[in-house]
């Protein structure tokens, strides 16, 4: 797939709109670096503007959007190292110019993943994310448009978030990193970050069922 913005032909992941806005290319100069495993998948989260919400289709890329949370995946299957490339989440607007929202350069070695990028917990309960490793920088965890953890501890909108590094049985480097006391509105994305390199996850958190609740209790 390819848009135009500005004069540029880029290669992209597009997302078409059809209205009548007339939007501008931003400075994405500082673009997220992702890493996969060779024929591995990877889910890419694109956070847009309000604006964007209407009449979202795509020509042939594996996408899905939540206008709610006004962020739609991309999803890329099979991928090997010729996929390694610098791509671009680009909306395209008939008759206006193109807005590119997010630049990504993906490389397809296995320098930092994790077990799944979808993880589910309970309200009060907590998550546990595996980030393997074979890169060095600072370590840090972050939510998607927002503050990021450091260290060794800390807190996201008021839950409690530790960072620890360990080695597994197969000597893999490994950040784990758990988070406590989790609450409804910690459903969104997050970002692993070893370094230059990130990796999303997708953090779900739903309400306890009366069998938990009694479980819980009666474990206390």
């Amino acid at each position: 797939l390819a848009a135009f913005c500005n004069g540029i032909l880029f290669s992209a992941v597009q997302i078409v709109l059809y209205s009548n806005l007339n939007v501008f290319c931003v400075d994405m100069s500082t673009g997220r670096h992702v890493s996969v495993q060779t024929g591995g998948s990877i889910t890419i989260p694109c956070s847009y503007d309000q604006y964007y919400i209407n009449h979202v289709n795509t020509d042939r890329a594996s996408i899905s959007d939540d206008i709610t949370q006004k962020v739609f995946t991309v999803i890329m299957t099979d991928l090997e190292p010729d996929d390694s490339n610098t791509y671009r989440c680009v909306v395209e607007i008939n008759g206006g110019t193109d807005s590119m929202i997010q630049l990504l350069y993906l490389s397809v070695t296995p320098e930092l993943y994790v077990d799944q990028q979808e993880v589910t917990g309970v309200e009060g309960g907590s998550v546990t994310v595996r980030c393997y490793y074979s890169n060095s920088g600072d370590m840090k965890w972050c939510r998607m448009g927002g503050d990021c953890v450091s260290g060794f501890s800390g807190t996201l909108n008021g839950t409690s978030v530790t960072l620890k590094r360990t080695s597994d049985a197969n000597n893999r480097t490994v950040l784990t990193v758990t988070m406590s006391g989790l609450k409804m509105e910690n459903t969104d994305w997050y970002w692993c970050r070893v370094g230059e390199l990130e990796m999303p996850v997708h953090i779900t958190v739903s309400q306890q069922t009366a069998t938990q609740r009694t479980s819980k209790m009666t474990s206390s």
